[in-house]
């Protein structure tokens, strides 16, 4: 009995002990544990949430940019759901083809060994090497949209590029 009682207590401490360093884990091992590259999230992360069935929040310090094979752009907000070798459900963050952004809606890696990820951009899927998600990129602020679009006019006239830039405000981009 008294065996019993001593195993049944090393088996509490133990799983009370791996309970609490599973809540220090950062969104990177999140990741890995879930047979995903560390590099799908950069640098700057401020805090993150991960429920019992995959669902997750991860929340930056800022809006950013991050260069890849394409770009990469992330709000201050990320979430989605975890499951192994893939992200479902997924929102805040979107992928630049040509001169058009798309909102990536999903994360998936194909046979690990293969080297090949997969995003779900609603149209198609846009496939890249899985070594570049290697490690979290480092991400550059992000500019809003009338600051970017302002910046196209840098070369015409400070009256034209006045009146283009307040056309512009308050008006939706996508």
């Amino acid at each position: 009995m008294l065996i019993h009682l001593m195993c049944f207590l090393l088996l509490s401490l133990l799983s009370f002990t791996t309970c609490s360093n599973s809540s220090q884990r950062s969104v990177y091992d999140v990741l890995r544990a879930h047979g995903l590259p560390m590099g799908l999230l950069p640098k700057g992360v401020v805090d993150f949430e991960v429920d019992d069935e995959g669902r997750f929040q991860v929340h930056l310090d800022q809006a950013c940019n991050a260069k890849f094979e394409s770009q990469l752009h992330y709000d201050r907000n990320v979430s989605g759901t975890l499951s192994f070798g893939q992200i479902g459900s997924l929102s805040g963050i979107s992928a630049q083809e040509l001169f058009l952004w798309f909102p990536v809606k999903g994360i998936r890696v194909d046979v690990p060994s293969s080297g090949i990820i997969y995003f779900d951009v609603g149209v198609v899927y846009k496939q890249f090497s899985l070594s570049l998600f290697e490690t979290p990129p480092v991400c550059t602020a992000a500019t809003t949209s009338v600051e970017a679009i302002g910046t196209v006019f840098e070369g015409e006239s400070g009256k034209l590029r006045y009146k283009l830039d307040h056309e512009l405000v308050g008006r939706d981009f996508v």
